[in-house]
């Protein structure tokens, strides 16, 4: 009996303690005061490490136990709020923009005054600089600016009698749109040359048929009335790259090669790239093997490779970083890529994985010493990711290069929620190459097309010549991704083409040919597209003709659409010279039209960022 009463008050012991520590689910939104929703708010309960953040549609959901009693809520540029839990299962939260003191801030990084810019936006819901500890947003406000961009000059008309061939290399970098995202929830507009719209246009995914034969791709096309210049008319190429399972996903040997500078001694960058490779870690299978490599002053190798099964041990390597000292990233590349060879997988994902602000100031730094490096080390069968962290001395120019010519992609991440999108979302796209040197080249039917313009690849046009040579280097694509180019057009007879297309003197010692008009004449163009598969040497060709109808633009697809929106609003960041009379809130409507499905949100993200755009510009006109 005595026993009995023992076990019964253990186990009558244990069920209190199971009560004490019940688990259950809350669940809610989070607005603005004009009812928004905001995406990556953090959610956290107070003090533990136990945090959320809410998604693209404000939605949040956190565990908590009965003895949590407070959820604290914060978002760049809002009030941070402290909620008591109260065992409620459902607290919605409405945020109210903060205020930024008027002393805080002098001049902005790029000429722009802060002080009434960042009061209009905090009464406008426009984020101001905030530091969010556990996300890593925005940390510091720098007291100068040393960021690097290269030099974009947009693309103009090319006469299609003249010249009827454009080439360009594929490339799905989106970096670009997610450090456009960072510069507007600063409250500040982006500098010019940080805006690539074909980054922009492709860090969306587009609903495109998939591949269903031997080739990795399929191709579309679609044509309708500009949205910006009803004379002209717009071309869209898609391309959707065949998906692959997880399981099914070769074996990786991957090399992070990570930045533990002095530089990135900054809560959004050192802090904010282990959060991220832990949620890379987390997706990592027995079969695939890490290594990781670090560089400060020096190079060296912190941990051997080590099997996805051993997650642990990876982690705990990751958490023991510190930052510190200079910047040797040339010799870190160096290194990194002795250690993926000497571990190299055959058949498999071989890859390294750069995070850094590319502030390299030790040894190899140059952009044009960077560019030898990686191209000296790219035909190894050695891919490279390029993930960038951090603001103030942010050096987008020399990631760039390290990912276009090191066989890679290259993404920007401001905050955990683009590090899951990047990392785990898009994990098959961002990590497993399905074919490299991938090239597009256009001809023109001259009977339908008096000139043509690409809407961005300013950094990735070819000559003509380079697109059947396989010795010339282009961009790489991911299983699943989609990749999305925009054409304007000038049709023939177009009223305004003497404004765009400029005379030259007649040629001396040749003649423009004449058109034969019953050849090809419903054909507006010819698409071509060549590709090697990611561990061969000689291309492959797929060719299509387009004899499409041209649309109305309203009654063009949503993809056609959303694509056009995302365009004119690059367009109108880069004030461009061909964005006609168009306004953020034309682009605002047209995005807003032509969302589609939209499951993860950040289409209706995008269209907030057109908005807090909008208001930023609006107050540089009134200073100036």
């Amino acid at each position: 009996m005595k026993r009995f009463i023992q076990l019964l008050a253990l186990i009558l012991v244990a069920s209190g303690l199971q009560a004490q520590t019940l688990i259950y689910k809350v669940t809610g939104t989070v607005t603005d005061d004009s009812g928004q929703a905001l995406p990556g708010v953090s959610v956290l309960v107070k003090g533990s490490t136990n945090g959320v953040i809410s998604d693209v549609n404000g939605y949040y959901a956190i565990n908590v136990n009965e003895r949590d009693s407070i959820l604290l809520f914060r978002f760049i540029g809002f009030e941070p709020q402290e909620i008591a839990i109260r065992k409620q299962k459902v607290i919605n939260v409405v945020m109210r923009a903060e205020l930024v003191e008027m002393e805080e801030v002098v001049v902005s990084d790029y000429g722009i005054p802060k002080r009434k810019l960042f009061k209009k936006a905090g009464v406008k819901g426009v984020p101001s600089m905030a530091y969010n500890a556990q996300l890593g947003y925005c940390p510091q406000r720098p007291d100068f600016n040393t960021e690097g961009y290269s030099t974009i000059q947009e693309i103009g008309y090319k006469e299609v009698m003249k010249q009827p061939l454009s080439t360009f290399s594929v490339d799905v970098d989106r970096a670009s749109y997610a450090n456009i995202r960072r510069f507007l929830n600063n409250g500040k507009m982006p500098p010019k040359d940080a805006v690539r719209i074909e980054e922009m246009i492709n860090y969306f995914d587009y609903d495109y048929e998939a591949p269903t034969g031997d080739d990795p791709f399929t191709l579309s096309s679609e044509i309708a009335v500009c949205p910006w210049n009803e004379a002209h008319y717009l071309y869209k190429v898609g391309l959707k790259g065949k998906e692959i399972e997880k399981d099914h996903l070769p074996a990786s040997n991957l090399v992070f090669l990570l930045d533990v500078s002095g530089s990135m001694n900054a809560p959004n960058k050192l802090p904010l790239l282990k959060s991220a490779f832990r949620l890379l870690v987390d997706e990592l299978r027995e079969e695939d093997y890490v290594s990781i490599v670090v560089y400060a002053g020096a190079a060296g190798r912190v941990l051997e490779p080590t099997s996805g099964k051993e997650m642990h041990k990876i982690l705990t390597a990751l958490d023991q970083l510190q930052a510190g000292g200079s910047t040797a990233g040339g010799a870190g590349l160096q290194l990194a890529y002795k250690t993926a060879r000497e571990n190299f997988i055959e058949g498999g994902n071989n890859r390294i994985i750069l995070a850094t602000d590319g502030d390299f100031n030790v040894g190899v730094s140059s952009n044009a010493a960077m560019e030898r490096l990686v191209e000296t080390e790219r035909d190894n069968g050695v891919f490279v990711t390029v993930l960038g962290f951090g603001m103030g001395n942010y050096k987008d120019d020399k990631m760039e290069i390290i990912a276009d010519k090191g066989n890679g992609n290259y993404a920007y991440i401001d905050n955990l929620q683009e590090a899951r999108k990047t990392l785990v979302s898009e994990f098959g796209g961002t990590l497993f190459t399905i074919a490299k040197d991938v090239k597009l080249q256009i001809e023109f039917n001259p009977n339908k097309i008096m000139a043509y313009r690409l809407i961005g690849y300013e950094n990735r046009m070819l000559n003509a010549e380079d697109f059947n040579d396989d010795k010339k280097d282009a961009g790489e694509v991911g299983a699943g991704h989609t990749v999305t180019a925009l054409y304007e057009l000038i049709p023939v007879g177009a009223e305004d083409a003497s404004e765009w297309v400029k005379e030259i003197d007649p040629l001396k010692y040749q003649k423009n040919k004449k058109v034969d008009k019953s050849a090809y004449a419903n054909e507006w163009l010819t698409l071509k597209l060549r590709y090697k598969e990611p561990d061969a040497n000689t291309s492959q060709l797929i060719s299509v003709p387009v004899k499409r109808k041209v649309q109305n633009f309203n009654a063009a697809s949503d993809n056609f659409r959303f694509a056009a929106s995302v365009a004119g609003y690059g367009m109108l960041l880069r004030d461009s010279e061909f964005k006609g009379d168009l306004t953020f809130k034309q682009v605002a409507r047209m995005a807003e039209n032509s969302r589609g499905k939209d499951e993860e949100g950040f289409k209706a993200e995008m269209i907030r960022l057109v908005k807090t755009a909008e208001v930023l510009n609006k107050d540089i006109v009134e200073e100036n």
